[in-house]
């Protein structure tokens, strides 16, 4: 990471074991429950509906049994920030929605929204409170020293929302707020992730405080980069938007190598870029190409520099 100029340093608690609950299914922490498939690359996780989507009344919500933060060991952080004095650094894995949704499973959190709205809200409160405490410990475990802190919550698919802005308005937004104001109150920026056609939810996150968006997934014209930068570049900055599904797998070299000078033009002028892919680094991303992302912008820094620039 250090030779490729990534800046950020992502700091972690230990993991806690997953569990097997039969016919190879394992479930963690939360109650989200999964397999793992074969791939050619090795096993890789496929999400199943989790520990609540048989749930047949509120009282099932209730007596689950629900993690606390009494269960992560903070004290390794210290020694994680002195390891990466001259790093950003960045901490988490909040969500407010999508994860209860897992643990829900999809169909059910889906359903809930029009007809047991209760539901939906008292798991965005479990999670909420659960990460505010996690973040406010990890803060005091490092002294302040974390500058980001990771938020999440999936409302987009490849074509389109998932949910109306109506529905993110009464059920994502006001969680989202909290963990905002939580996080600007520790001192750090909100890097918030969703993947998808987000588009139309930018104002609002914007008006609830994110600092960064990420991934800038480019599934369309309205996720390209000359236009969300002319729209909202004075606003928020840009995290990613690397294709990560035509691009970084299957793209030339020189194709890589364009698409990251396009992208550090265009969201990079004036600042407020973060170059990255468009997702986590997947198995079938050649190595040339990862080298070819990093160098391109090293290469287009250096010259930046000896011009004067």
């Amino acid at each position: 990471m250090d030779e490729l100029g990534v800046d950020v340093r992502h700091l972690e608690v230990s993991a806690l074991p997953e569990e097997p609950v039969g016919s190879g299914v394992y479930q963690n922490f939360w109650g989200e429950r999964y397999i793992y498939k074969h791939t050619p690359w090795g096993p890789m996780r496929e999400d199943l509906p989790g520990a609540l989507a048989d749930a047949a009344s509120f009282s099932d919500l209730e007596i689950f049994d629900w993690p606390t933060p009494d269960r992560f060991d903070y004290s390794p952080m210290a020694q994680q920030c002195r390891c990466h004095e001259q790093n950003a650094l960045l901490y988490g894995f909040a969500d407010v929605w999508q994860r209860p949704a897992l643990v829900r499973g999809w169909e059910g959190m889906f359903l809930d929204m029009v007809q047991r709205p209760d539901w939906v809200h008292f798991l965005g409160r479990k999670f909420t409170d659960f990460y505010k405490e996690d973040y406010t410990r990890a803060a005091e475990a490092t002294g302040g020293r974390i500058d980001l802190y990771l938020l999440i919550s999936d409302v987009g698919s490849q074509t389109g929302p998932l949910i109306s802005l109506t529905m993110f308005r009464q059920f994502v937004a006001p969680y989202l707020k909290e963990m905002i104001d939580c996080i600007h109150g520790l001192g750090g920026k909100v890097l918030y992730h969703s993947c998808g056609a987000i588009r139309n939810f930018i104002p609002d996150l914007i008006t609830l405080g994110v600092d960064v968006l990420d991934p800038i997934q480019p599934v369309g014209p309205e996720m390209a980069p000359d236009k969300l930068k002319a729209d909202f570049g004075e606003q928020i900055c840009f995290h990613g938007g690397i294709d990560m599904q035509h691009v970084l797998p299957h793209g030339t070299i020189e194709e890589v190598r364009a698409e990251v000078d396009r992208y550090c033009r265009v969201f990079g002028h004036g600042g407020g870029y973060i170059l990255g892919p468009a997702h986590l680094f997947q198995p079938d991303v050649p190595p040339e190409s990862i080298l070819a992302m990093y160098q391109t912008e090293q290469a287009e820094s250096r010259g930046q520099a000896d011009s004067g620039r």
